[in-house]
């Protein structure tokens, strides 16, 4: 359904999306989805059980430390200072961003230490890195002696010489203990005003105040935190005070210093506000790699759209070098702003150095996370299409690979709905919203929950009608200026034989099934308009799209759908008689978990 006037559940003053055709421009009654259930344990307050702190540094006598050292301890008492009767820890990972290694008995550890490093611990399962007061994790330190260069957004203050020991506090928590998981992952954020800041606080960031099952793995944020404007770091650290977990962050092609474009500075102001380029950490059963994959320089002199998609040497090496530690008995989420591999743009996108990722996730349960593209994606393991046999081989993609919807949807487009946030529909269709990821043990489950709603909406019903295709090809290139069709669910008898009933299930994927029930008839299977084999390309144009997304967006702003991964349809009899109908569709996803919606509609003489 799409935003929708029925009460939310955990927003009963505020009004919701749309669900189904849009409530002003669709003139069928739509029936509330039902749903299997996705039980997520109600976790401690945060308020009570948040690890408040920082990394203790303690100042070198002199000026001549050549290496980084310090501990990895317990702090018992939550001070964020190791003193009498806090043990360090054994066995917990430590990196200076290329090298890894492992604290000894003691919990101690050395890394060699280099010029415009960021010092890191792993999170291990068990315990909990401190935050700050914006719920910020902490756990890195900075070695950049002069600073950044002059930016105009500041960059990184001067460190001076290394210090005497940089150690990581760490508290017990039953919260990353436990085997049950849920990693919530926000893409795209991307304010570029202040009007954008209160949309995204009315937004998904009130849905997430109201949430409690992610405060032991968090929130990660997966790049484009703002859009170029690095002054409103300060208005997303407000934010991240709202949540009740730990937020974590990396960065995307909106986040750079474009004053420093020469591949050592462009993230120092990112880095200042929230911490290493990438880093990992672990929840649960679950190890989480997070990284940074927007590269510039790629042209010279570097201008502010020429990035590509890669790791880079050193950035590779540490990957290689984290994996290695990680026991073959938990998942691996690899998380990134730009895709490792997509749909949409798969005719065009390379990401550089995809085979030896690939190689250092062999043989391992890998669940891999991107944002940057403005849709949702559910790609599954052998999923191939035209262009990726070169890289891929016949056996198609390794692993499942999820793009993650923006927060800010299609950038905040769109009619502003009464609960203070736009309908942003994006180019696949998808409202914004965020997704979590449902861990047990090794096994992860992906939710979507579409921002206003409490996750149980999870797709769009429409009518493709030659009519509405008519409609689209002459106003796809007004957006937001169409006039609205005056019953976009109402199909002659005539137009029959070439109208189907499209369902737009914005997680799903090779695996899910959609059913329709005609009129309280026999259930019949619908077909998915793409069919992710070797020898397809995506299909695109009018009889690709949801109605459902594109009435919104062709009217009142927002994305062109002209495409998705996730579309399915079922062609109508054309023996229907004229009058009302309604159809009851039920979409099954890869894990088995039903949805199900009601639409109605009209056939006319």
């Amino acid at each position: 359904m799409h935003p929708s006037l029925k009460p939310h559940p955990k927003r009963l003053s505020r009004p919701l999306r749309l669900t189904g055709a849009l409530a002003l421009l669709a003139t069928g009654a739509m029936v509330g989805p039902t749903m299997s259930a996705f039980a997520a344990p109600a976790e401690a307050g945060w308020d009570s059980s948040a690890y408040r702190g920082g990394v203790e540094v303690i100042k070198a006598p002199t000026a001549d430390q050549q290496t980084l050292d310090g501990t990895v301890f317990e702090d018992k008492n939550r001070n964020s200072t190791q003193e009498s009767g806090e043990p360090g820890l054994p066995g917990v990972t430590v990196s200076n961003g290329r090298d890894v290694v492992t604290t000894d008995g003691q919990g101690r550890y050395e890394l060699p230490a280099f010029e415009n490093m960021t010092a890191f611990v792993t999170q291990p399962r068990g315990y909990q890195v401190p935050v700050d007061a914006n719920n910020v994790a902490q756990f890195f330190y900075h070695h950049l002696p002069a600073g950044s260069p002059e930016l105009k957004y500041g960059g990184i203050a001067p460190t001076g010489s290394l210090p005497d020991k940089v150690n990581f506090p760490l508290a017990q928590s039953e919260l990353t203990q436990s085997p049950e998981q849920h990693c919530v992952v926000g893409a795209d954020v991307q304010t570029y005003n202040q009007k954008e800041v209160e949309f995204a606080r009315d937004g998904v960031f009130t849905d997430l105040a109201a949430r409690s099952d992610y405060a032991g793995c968090g929130a990660l944020f997966i790049g484009d935190i703002v859009g170029d404007d690095l002054s409103f770091y300060s208005q997303t650290r407000e934010l991240t005070s709202m949540l009740n977990g730990p937020a974590r962050f990396l960065p995307g092609n909106h986040d750079l210093d474009f004053d420093a474009l020469d591949g050592e500075h462009e993230f120092d102001t990112y880095r200042a506000q929230f911490g290493p380029e990438y880093y990992s950490y672990d929840a649960g059963k679950a190890h989480v790699v997070a990284l940074s994959n927007i590269q510039y320089p790629t042209v010279i002199p570097a201008k502010k759209g020429s990035y590509a998609y890669g790791l880079g040497e050193r950035q590779l090496e540490w990957l290689r070098q984290d994996v290695a530690t990680v026991p073959k008995n938990k998942a691996i989420v690899i998380a990134s702003h730009a895709p490792l591999h997509e749909f949409f743009y798969s005719s065009g996108y390379t990401h550089a150095q995809i085979g030896e990722i690939y190689e250092i996730l062999k043989g391992r349960e890998v669940v891999s996370l991107a944002g940057h593209t403005h849709m949702s994606e559910n790609l599954r393991q052998g999923d191939l299409m035209a262009g990726w046999t070169e890289k891929l081989g016949k056996a198609g993609l390794p692993f499942t690979h999820l793009t993650v919807p923006a927060v800010s949807g299609q950038w905040y487009n769109g009619r502003v709905l009464e609960a203070g946030f736009p309908t942003a529909v994006q180019r696949d269709g998808t409202p914004p919203g965020v997704l979590t990821l449902d861990i047990k043990n090794t096994e992860i489950k992906e939710r979507f929950t579409a921002t206003g709603d409490d996750g149980s909406d999870q797709m769009a019903l429409g009518i493709n009608s030659p009519t509405y295709r008519a409609w689209f090809d002459e106003y796809r290139n007004q957006r937001g200026k169409a006039p609205a069709p005056e019953n976009p669910n109402a199909v002659t008898q005539g137009e029959l034989s070439e109208t189907w009933l499209t369902t737009n299930f914005w997680m799903g994927s090779t695996g899910s099934t959609v059913k329709v029930s005609l009129d309280g008839g026999e259930t019949t299977e619908a077909t998915r308009t793409q069919s992710m084999t070797a020898d397809d390309v995506p299909l695109i144009g009018a009889e690709y799209t949801d109605p459902v997304a594109t009435l919104e967006q062709l009217v009142h702003g927002g994305g062109l759908h002209d495409r998705t991964s996730h579309l399915w349809r079922l062609e109508l009899p054309s023996d229907l008689a004229v009058g009302g109908h309604t159809a009851r569709v039920t979409a099954i996803d890869v894990h088995g978990r039903e949805f199900t919606e009601t639409v109605t509609f009209e056939v006319t003489q």
